[in-house]
């Protein structure tokens, strides 16, 4: 049965390469409801057709990093800008300096061709620590500094998924104003909204709607994406034998990938292998060579 739906996945991913897929639409989307049915299917839940929410938070180096997660945000929204698809902050904490010490955004592909192109099946495997080296323009002695910033990648679930029904005794629900750039509140009423699941310690911070609302009821899809990304860490754990600690801490100490602009240039991800010395175009958002080789992690 399993071979025969994995079968089915590769033939439709195959119509859906083929340039005259999309000529009857009605087909079309019979087949991408089809996949998008076996995709979900099988252990634990599948959100690879869903689009994503994208978090980068600044590690150690203070300016640097903060600057690193500003780099970093730039290229994957070249690489997005490539794709055709549309990016939203969510919340952001932004320096003086023009980098970020956080920023979350949610990136949605407007076609309605999503299938292997969804942003969550592409980008999931981007979550982990990357590391910068480079002469730091933040440092008068023109030293070299070493970086880090970790992405976290998870699905945004659609608004009438039933996976992960949280009782209101698992949350803790506090309001602030919304605040913009060094800590000017641009609101003078208490919009932001931060939920925190207590079992878990996962904690979201939403400022990007209009009203008090919008927040929560973004920032329940968001918790719900981190429990789900938890729930498949913990999945995946049982079945290689390890073990994932039940909160959410960081681990800064195994990095993904590095971008290394001297004493030489060189991107290489640590999982794959994958390397290059054209650092330009990665900064430029030319990602697709590490993307696709993360398919198979």
């Amino acid at each position: 049965m399993k071979k025969e739906k994995e079968k089915r996945i590769v033939e439709i991913e195959t119509l859906m390469a083929s340039g005259d897929f999309w000529l009857d639409k009605g087909k079309a989307q019979d087949i991408l409801r089809e996949y998008n049915e076996l995709r979900r299917g099988g252990d634990g839940e599948n959100f690879d057709a869903e689009d994503a929410i994208l978090t980068i938070f600044s590690g150690a180096g203070g300016d640097d990093a903060e600057d690193f997660t500003g780099m970093l945000l730039h290229i994957y929204r070249k690489f997005f800008a490539r794709k055709g698809w549309s990016v939203g902050i969510v919340s952001q904490n932004q320096n003086d300096h023009g980098g970020f010490r956080n920023i979350t955004i949610e990136v949605n592909n407007p076609s309605t061709k999503l299938g292997v192109s969804a942003p969550y099946g592409t980008l999931k495997n981007e979550s982990g620590v990357h590391r910068l080296v480079r002469i730091s323009p933040f440092n008068a002695q023109k030293k070299r500094q070493t970086s880090f910033s970790m992405v976290e990648v998870i699905p945004k679930l659609p608004a009438t998924d039933k996976h992960f029904e949280i009782p209101e005794t698992e949350l803790e629900i506090t309001t602030a104003r919304a605040g913009g750039p060094g800590g000017q509140n641009v609101n003078k009423r208490e919009t932001a909204v931060r939920i925190t699941h207590l079992p878990t310690n996962i904690s979201v911070h939403i400022t990007s709607e209009r009203n008090q609302a919008q927040n929560k009821e973004k920032g329940m899809q968001i918790l719900k994406g981190k429990l789900f990304k938890l729930r498949e860490a913990e999945r995946l754990a049982k079945e290689s034998g390890t073990q994932v600690s039940k909160t959410t801490a960081n681990e800064w100490g195994s990095q993904i990938r590095s971008y290394v602009l001297h004493p030489y240039k060189m991107v290489k991800d640590h999982r794959t292998g994958v390397e290059t010395a054209q650092v330009d175009k990665v900064l430029q958002g030319e990602l697709d060579e590490f993307i696709e080789a993360e398919r198979d992690l």
